[in-house]
């Protein structure tokens, strides 16, 4: 019988406890994270939003942080290392570092959803050093090498 990792959280600006992440329907992959600050990302600038909590991710897992695709489209806001990793010994406020694509200043107030985190296990390999690799139809094709020449059919 397994049991489900859950994810503990420390709120660290207790008046905006109410902006807890969350799923927001039965199917979601992420939770939706709110900003806990009001702030303003000026035309092609960035920021680190704070979301006013620090959590502990069980070992074995990690937290991505991603955009938010109603704002990446809309707006032009996206999260700037995406997506971006939050380790599962960091014990920090967790902040999304978000930037404004656009050739306008974009607002954000306490409460507004900006960006998703999804909870992933990790896989950590041993390295094993060698001199050679086994071959592969691909090769060493790398960048758009596999969108390239006469349709593959069988």
């Amino acid at each position: 019988m397994s049991t489900t990792p859950s994810l503990q959280i420390k709120w660290l600006v207790e008046e905006t406890r109410r902006y807890l992440p969350a799923y927001q329907t039965p199917g979601s992959a992420g939770m939706d994270l709110h900003a806990v600050e009001d702030s303003t990302i000026e035309a092609g600038g960035r920021a680190l939003a704070p979301c006013g909590f620090s959590m502990a991710i069980p070992l074995g897992y990690e937290a991505q942080i991603r955009p938010r695709s109603g704002l990446a489209f809309k707006h032009g806001i996206t999260v700037l290392n995406a997506p971006g990793t939050i380790d599962s010994d960091y014990r920090g406020e967790l902040k999304v570092l978000l930037v404004n694509t656009s050739s306008q200043d974009f607002p954000i107030k306490v409460g507004d959803r900006i960006a998703q985190m999804i909870l992933a296990p990790v896989v950590q390999m041993p390295l094993v050093i060698t001199d050679t690799l086994d071959d592969t139809e691909r090769g060493a094709g790398g960048f758009g090498h596999t969108g390239q020449g006469a349709s593959k059919t069988p």
